[in-house]
């Protein structure tokens, strides 16, 4: 059974952040570049120690190498996602398209593939923890309830911002946090065609580096939890040599 350690930078820190590799230089490496950050790390070193302490510290990101011993990365994301919403950033030594499906098939947010830059993969989970978790359809001010926004309505889908929630004919759809925001970014804007860069602007920031087909992997997933398919194209359309926009169901 492998070791669980943490480690806690001085005082507060914003967020929690927790390390899952079985290569423990590697996995101390990324938790010392996330300490520096400012976060509150913890270490596992295989699935099942993972998940314990997952469910013991609520972590607000999660680094998961896909390559795992005995509960490989796939069935420690996917039981997380019992639990927990946190954002999850796949480690991969294989690079092919079918190991990038099923790692955010499960769950996933992103993937970084091995060998990658320890600075680099920190900044994408700061950048991916300053996505905004409120809604853009306005504040009131201190000591003011704001009202809360109607439901965004396409057919028999209906979506909450204010609440996070999506329902398809009346019934909950179990979106992660990455392809809710990539929903409302094209509901919130159904007129617009999204190009891939535009979508990764809307939902991941102008500063996020990397594989700007991670949307199109996203988009497959939302559409097959909201019964949509790539020739229906009820929710989200493709348009062709653009990217994405919203469809009227």
């Amino acid at each position: 059974m492998g070791s669980v350690t943490s480690t806690a930078a001085a005082g507060i820190a914003a967020h929690r952040a927790l390390v899952v590799d079985d290569e423990e230089p590697l996995a101390r490496l990324v938790a010392g570049y996330l300490e520096r950050d400012g976060f509150e790390v913890h270490v596992a070193f295989n699935g099942l120690d993972a998940l314990e302490l997952a469910r013991t510290v609520d972590p607000d990101v999660v680094v998961l190498d896909l390559g795992l011993p005995g509960m490989d990365g796939v069935e420690v994301c996917r039981e997380l996602r019992t639990f927990s919403d946190c954002y999850v950033v796949m480690l991969t030594a294989r690079a092919d398209e079918v190991d990038t499906l099923i790692g955010l098939a499960v769950g996933a947010d992103d993937y970084v593939t091995k060998p990658f830059s320890p600075r680099e993969l920190t900044a994408r989970v700061g950048v991916m923890l300053r996505r905004p978790r409120r809604s853009t359809a306005g504040t009131a001010g201190p000591g003011v309830s704001a009202s809360p926004a109607p439901p965004l309505v396409f057919g028999t889908l209906s979506i909450d911002i204010d609440a996070r929630e999506v329902r398809i004919d009346g019934t909950v759809a179990a979106l992660t946090r990455t392809e809710f925001d990539v929903l409302v970014a094209l509901a919130t804007r159904p007129h617009m065609a999204f190009s891939r860069h535009a979508l990764i602007e809307a939902v991941w920031g102008d500063h996020w580096v990397g594989d700007e087909h991670l949307v199109d992997v996203h988009v497959l997933h939302v559409r097959r939890k909201l019964g949509d398919t790539a020739e229906e194209q009820r929710f989200v359309r493709t348009v062709r040599g653009v990217g994405y926009r919203m469809g009227q169901g």
